[in-house]
C-alpha cells in the first residue's frame, strides 16, 4: 500500500467516523440547557417544564444551568461560544435577540449569527398588576393616580431592556406619566419586592398570577393584543385607551451558530411535539402564556419583527442598559 493510498484511507475513515458520530447524536454526554435568567422566572419555568420530556425523547440527561446577568447576555454568550455540537442550548426570552442588540452599544456576541433559533416554546403575556393598597381598580384610575403622584410610584422589572421593562416604557409614553424604574436580576426578585410593598406595580410575565388569585395583587389589564383566557374579564391595555399596545414576547430555544440543520431539525420536532402534551401546556398556561410551536424559520422571522418594533421604542424612550 503506497503512502498516498494509506493517507486517503485514513481521511476517509475519519470522515466516516465523524459522520457516524453526527448521526449518533445525542450520545455520550448530557445536554446542557443554559437559562439566561435566574430561577423562578418565566424562562426558567418553561425550560424546566419541557426538559423532562425532551430528555426522555433524546435518551439523554438534560442539565439546566441558570446564568443570569446583563439582560440575558451573559448566559447567551456562554452558548454563543460553546461548541456547535448539539450539547449546549439556550432557553431565553425573545429580548435576547430582539432587544439587547439595540440596548447594548457593544454586544459580546452577534445575536443574529452566533446563536440560531431552534424552537419557540411560548408566547408570554405580561399583566399589569398593582399592590392592593394602590387606589385603582381600572387602568384609567391607575393613570389618574400616577399623574397625581409623578415620580412617587415605582415599578420593577427583570432588568433594563427586559420585556416587562419595555412594556412599562410603552405604557408611560402612551399615558405621559412618570414612574421610577427599579431593575432586578430577574422577574422573581422583582415580584418578591412587589409583594413585600417595596414596589407599587409591574408588568408581570405571568409568574405572579397565583397572587392575583389569592388577592395579594390586583390585576388591571393584559398587555397583549387579546384578552387572556385565564382572566377573561380583565381588559387589554389596548382596550383601555391605548390602541395597538402589544408587549408580548416569545420565549424559546437557541443553539450555537453552526449547529447542524439535522440536530436543529430533530430538536425542533421534539420540542414542538412536547408543547402539545397536557403537562407542558398546563404549565405554560399557568404562566398566562400560550404554547407556540414554530419552525426555526418562523421563529427567526418573529425575532426580526420584534427587533424592528422594539428598536423604535428603545430609541424613542432613550432606554439604556443597567
Amino acid at each position: 500500500m503506497n503512502a498516498f493510498f494509506a493517507a486517503f484511507l485514513a481521511v476517509a475513515a475519519a470522515l466516516a467516523n465523524g459522520h457516524a458520530l453526527a448521526q449518533a447524536w445525542p450520545a455520550g454526554k448530557p445536554i446542557r440547557v443554559v437559562v439566561n435568567f435566574p430561577p423562578g422566572g418565566a424562562a426558567d419555568v418553561i425550560a424546566r417544564a419541557i426538559a423532562p420530556q425532551l430528555s426522555e425523547a433524546l435518551s439523554q440527561q438534560l442539565v439546566i444551568e441558570n446564568r443570569p446577568g446583563a439582560g440575558g447576555n451573559i448566559g447567551a454568550d456562554v452558548v454563543a461560544k460553546s461548541p456547535a455540537d448539539g450539547y449546549t442550548l439556550l432557553m431565553a426570552s425573545g429580548g435576547t435577540v430582539s432587544i439587547n442588540p439595540h440596548l447594548y452599544p457593544s454586544m459580546p456576541f452577534d445575536a443574529q449569527k452566533d446563536i440560531v433559533p431552534v424552537a419557540a416554546a411560548a408566547r408570554v403575556l405580561v399583566f399589569l398588576v398593582v399592590r392592593p393598597e394602590i387606589p385603582a381598580r381600572t387602568v384609567a384610575e391607575f393613570i389618574a393616580h400616577a399623574r397625581a403622584n409623578p415620580g412617587r410610584l415605582s415599578f420593577g422589572s427583570p432588568g433594563n431592556g427586559s420585556s416587562p421593562h419595555i412594556a412599562t416604557e410603552m405604557f408611560k409614553a402612551a399615558t405621559k406619566t412618570f414612574m421610577v424604574h427599579i431593575p432586578y436580576r430577574g422577574g422573581a426578585p422583582a415580584l418578591t419586592d412587589l409583594l413585600g410593598g417595596q414596589l407599587d406595580f409591574m408588568f408581570d410575565p405571568g409568574i405572579g398570577l397565583q397572587h392575583v388569585r389569592s388577592g395579594k395583587l390586583r390585576l388591571l389589564a393584559v398587555g397583549s393584543p387579546r384578552r387572556s383566557p385565564l382572566f377573561p374579564d380583565a381588559p387589554t391595555v389596548a382596550e383601555s385607551g391605548m390602541p395597538g399596545f402589544d408587549a408580548d414576547s416569545w420565549f424559546g430555544f437557541y443553539a450555537p451558530g453552526g449547529t447542524s440543520a439535522e440536530i436543529i431539525g430533530r430538536l425542533n420536532r421534539e420540542i414542538n411535539r412536547i408543547l402539545g402534551t397536557a403537562a407542558v401546556r398546563e404549565r405554560i398556561v399557568a404562566l398566562g402564556g400560550e404554547p407556540a410551536p414554530m419552525s426555526p424559520a418562523e421563529f427567526a422571522e418573529r425575532a426580526r419583527i420584534d427587533r424592528e418594533r422594539f428598536g423604535v421604542i428603545i430609541k424613542a424612550q432613550g432606554i439604556k442598559p443597567d
